[in-house]
């Protein structure tokens, strides 16, 4: 069952796959729109929705006062109203929400609001929320061995400071939540969300009601990055305040305009560093310092800060290293999950480092990386405390370079740039170390359920939800699989909170290793039912003696391994079994095993495995345009034993395009009062079919299963997303011929034509 093709593809080419916007709802249906703070900071003195409310169309317009339930939409930490109070702290925070039966009617009510606001001074950069010591949580430290020592035994010592910007998730589907009150209490909604659990939980409480009078559903989404994780929660709570308001079906939908300015984004780092080193570029300590633009409110900005800390040191040993990692609150949309969570930041970090002590070293980059890997049998332990077991690093980089033809590719190149004055090339190499589950560790959990019907034809129910990534399609395939049954007979229903409570949300990579376990554990409830079944009905129709443990399923057949002539039909014996009065449906649930860690002390094991990857990248750079051209890619990928090789590499493919578009183009422009500037796509540069590399070569690491996990396999989302750095230093390293490499660029990331075009001229001062 290899490479089949992704389970919705037919119907979203023909345009048949139903999203919420699709979703037939009758003529009672109405819409939802958001009054928002005009202001970054300010207080809200009074208000007056009176005359709103008399607008023609207009069926209700809601304030903080008229929430029945909690006022919070927080998902961890509670400091995220769902409607501003007496404060309002970013532009775009909720104050009200309207339903009407058109656009006009909300633009005429909106019209018809009064606020009176007390201005006050908004902290916008990471910098200004240092001056004013502006923390939205404590910090917090991971440390092993004496970096005091580290420092006083190393020849060199490099220390600096540097900045990483933020990044649009642009989801092709904006945030949207249909909900449709019922019966009491009674509400459904249909959700746009990464967590459906979550969602489920945020309308209980702001309506003031128990999680079991609130149905959500989600049967795809149009994209998510880990936008959806939680933001999906502010649409649901509204649309479902309105909808119980008014007691008819009301659909929120953002506008893309609307969805980027007040949504949250890839959290922006400001880094300050201190490293030691020998003369062959290994690291003897490391002293960094992470600051995260957390925005207004914490939303997960710690668990993001967290991951970010655990991948500080990326894929290199380093045995004296102190991260500590402060959040820091300012005036704007909370920043939010994004694809990676933290550690593309964390990984750039060190990178940069690594890169700088090659060039203070005059020596390849590629060749200081090695130096610095994780060892195999010693030099293993994370400054958390957790050995790298199973590492990859040594047998990737091996066979990358050699793939890549990165060391001729490279002399090639440094001859070109010699020749040529106005267009200059660049290679580099950039590994990846990524842990995998979710740091908080009761989060390592999911459920499932799986029905089969008495046709034979199976029906699976999970906690995962499909954002275009292929969950649903390995899922189906894992289902039949390990059932042994045709991939026909098995289909993926939409994630429901009535049907599998509880679960977690579709994120930190781990949407197939805990769906699919959890599948497989309710498939062996029912074969165990259905063998004990089959081993009687052969002692009873055949005469045979058999035992449970020796039934075979496969092909569409059940059977006795010793008596393979005598075989069931799928449909046949599933038939008997429910004649039979056999129970055929099941739940399963999984728990990732040995996962804990000690915040407070910075030690534990918090990942059940490592995905590593490594990824070289040939651009060419204009030097007089400051145009940036991704010539090639080499990648070779770490996923164990692939489920299905065809979505994999899919997931690889998007990943690194994803990861390139955040390190060059992508670039997010406020003015100085919080208004965010480039929020349209004429104005906010997302990778196009022009900036894929013109020669894009994905390999899978054959050889290489991962034991103790569903059919061997890895977690594939968010690791190669990090190899997209591999063209920043591309670029990097391009700009520095310029000068011959006897000056460092002062590149900054992103690196867009305008930020090249500054490091170049910074060379010539």
């Amino acid at each position: 069952m290899k490479n089949i093709q992704h389970e919705s593809a037919k119907y979203q080419v023909s345009g048949e796959a139903i999203y919420i916007d699709d979703m037939q709802v009758s003529d009672r249906l109405l819409h939802a729109y958001i009054y928002t703070s005009p202001h970054a900071h300010a207080k809200i003195l009074s208000f007056d929705i009176e005359k709103a409310k008399n607008v023609k169309g207009v069926h209700a317009v809601l304030s903080y006062k008229d929430i029945p339930g909690r006022n919070q939409m927080g998902p961890v930490f509670h400091d995220e109203p769902v409607l501003a109070e007496n404060l309002v702290e970013c532009i775009g925070q909720a104050i009200f929400i309207i339903a009407a039966e058109n656009q006009r009617a909300a633009d005429e009510a909106m019209a018809l609001i009064e606020v009176e606001y007390e201005i006050l001074k908004p902290i916008l950069t990471i910098k200004e929320a240092i001056e004013n010591n502006s923390l939205l949580q404590p910090e917090r430290k991971i440390e092993i061995g004496d970096i005091n020592a580290g420092f006083a035994s190393s020849k060199h010592i490099l220390e600096g400071e540097f900045e990483s910007g933020g990044q649009e998730h642009w989801y092709l589907e904006t945030q949207i939540c249909l909900s449709i009150p019922g019966e009491g209490n009674e509400i459904k909604a249909y959700c746009s969300t990464q967590h459906p659990s979550e969602t489920q939980t945020i309308i209980a409480e702001v309506l003031g009601i128990g999680k079991h009078e609130v149905e959500l559903e989600c049967r795809r989404m149009g994209g998510a990055f880990g936008g959806k994780e939680t933001q999906a929660n502010h649409l649901a709570a509204w649309s479902s305040l309105l909808a119980v308001k008014t007691n008819r079906p009301v659909k929120l939908r953002l506008f893309r305009d609307i969805d980027q300015k007040i949504t949250g984004k890839r959290h922006p780092y400001y880094y300050k560093y201190k490293v030691g080193f020998d003369d062959n570029g290994k690291i003897i300590a490391a002293d960094i310092e992470h600051y995260l633009n957390g925005g207004y409110a914490t939303d997960l900005t710690m668990a993001i800060l967290e991951r970010g800390m655990l991948h500080a040191e990326n894929s290199y040993f380093i045995p004296n290293m102190k991260i500590v990692a402060k959040p820091m609150k300012t005036n704007l949309p909370s920043n939010v999950a994004f694809r990676g969570f933290g550690a593309p930041q964390g990984i750039y970090c060190i990178e940069n480092i690594i890169d700088k002590i090659a060039f203070a070293l005059k020596k390849d980059t590629a060749e200081v990386q090695k130096e610095n890997f994780y060892g195999i049998d010693d030099k293993n332990m994370t400054p958390y405390g957790t050995k790298v077991n199973h590492n990859r690093l040594f047998v990737i980089y091996d066979q990358i370079i050699e793939s890549s033809n990165y060391i001729k590719r490279k002399a090639d190149i440094d001859k070109f740039n010699q020749e040529n004055e106005f267009v200059k090339k660049g290679i580099a190499l950039t590994p990846v170390k990524f842990g995998i589950s979710f740091t908080t560790a009761f989060l390592n959990q999911a459920g499932a359920l799986i029905n089969v019907y008495n046709d034979g034809t199976i029906l699976v129910n999970h906690g995962g939800t499909e954002m275009g990534q292929g969950l649903f399609t390995k899922i189906r395939t894992i289902a039949a699989l390990e059932f042994g049954v045709s991939l026909s007979r098995i289909k993926i229903n939409a994630t429901n909170t009535s049907k599998v409570p509880n679960t977690s949300a579709t994120a930190a990579s781990s949407g197939t290793d805990l769906n699919g376990m959890a599948v497989k554990n309710g498939i062996e409830k029912l074969k165990k039912r259905l063998a004990d079944f089959t081993a009687n009905l052969l002692k009873r129709e055949h005469q045979i003696i058999s035992k449970p443990q020796d039934i075979i399923f496969d092909s569409d057949l059940i059977y006795d391994k010793n008596y393979k002539d005598i075989q069931y039909k799928f449909e046949e014996l599933i038939k008997k079994a429910y004649m039979g009065q056999i129970s055929l449906s099941a739940t399963g649930f999984y728990r990732t095993p040995d996962i804990h860690f000690d915040r407070a002390g910075g030690k534990g094991n918090p990942f059940h495995y490592y995905a590593f990857g490594m990824g070289v990248s040939e651009v060419s750079v204009d030097i007089l345009t400051g145009r940036l051209t991704v010539l090639r890619a080499d990648i070779l990928h770490d996923v164990g034993e692939s489920v299905l090789p065809n979505i994999d590499i899919g997931q690889i493919e998007g990943a690194y395009v994803q990861g390139l578009g955040w390190v060059t183009g992508e670039e997010m422009k406020y003015d100085d009062k919080g208004n965010l500037l480039n929020y349209s796509p004429d104005t906010y540069k997302i990778p196009g079919v022009r900036d894929i590399p013109h020669d894009f070569r994905v390999k899978l690491l054959e050889n290489c299963p991962n034991y103790n996990t569903i059919r061997r396999s890895k977690a594939v989302g968010e690791p190669p997303f990090m190899l997209g750095l591999s063209v920043w230093f591309a670029v990097k390293y391009a700009i520095a011929s310029v000068c011959k490499h006897d000056v460092e660029p002062e590149l900054k990331l992103p690196a867009t034509n305008e930020n090249i075009l500054l490091a170049i001229d910074g060379l010539k001062k």
